[in-house]
């Protein structure tokens, strides 16, 4: 059971992992102040702010700097990997929820003009992010890296 503490304890996971879950408490707390309801699913979904995938690899990338050295390329390898992620969020996963909205938006219309409906498919909307919750996200994974690394390990 040696292998099971080692994984629990391991600060390289602990802490993106822990980064992931306070961003999805934050958005699920977030989206039913808006929406003035609470839905389940926006504590495991994608999309909304803050963005979870920038406050995991963030935090992974800022705690790899405190740990090893901001000169380390254990840092590098983990900045780039934060950077492709912000940015892929930002660009190809926000495109692609527009499209959906678009998409779900045509079946629905074709629906009400034809007598044979289309099957009932709704394509998920919320794949993406905004620059603001790419960088909101990023914020929580940095305070979480940094309280982790100076309260916890």
């Amino acid at each position: 059971m040696q292998w099971l503490l080692d994984l629990v304890t391991n600060p390289f996971l602990v802490v993106p992992i822990s980064s992931w879950m306070v961003a999805q408490v934050i958005k699920a707390i977030i989206h039913a102040i808006v929406n003035k309801k609470f839905d389940k699913e926006r504590l495991f979904g994608d999309g909304g702010m803050p963005s979870c995938h920038s406050a995991t690899v963030m935090s992974l990338a800022v705690f790899m700097g405190l740990y090893f050295g901001f000169g380390s390329y254990q840092f590098a390898i983990c900045m780039i990997l934060a950077v492709i992620v912000g940015h892929d969020a930002m660009g190809v996963r926000l495109e692609t929820g527009k499209q959906a909205v678009i998409i779900n938006e045509i079946i629905e219309s074709i629906n009400v003009l034809v007598s044979d409906e289309l099957p009932d498919v709704k394509l998920k909307e919320l794949v993406g992010h905004t620059p603001l919750q790419v960088y909101a996200g990023a914020l929580v994974g940095l305070v979480n890296a940094l309280i982790m690394y100076y309260f916890v390990f």
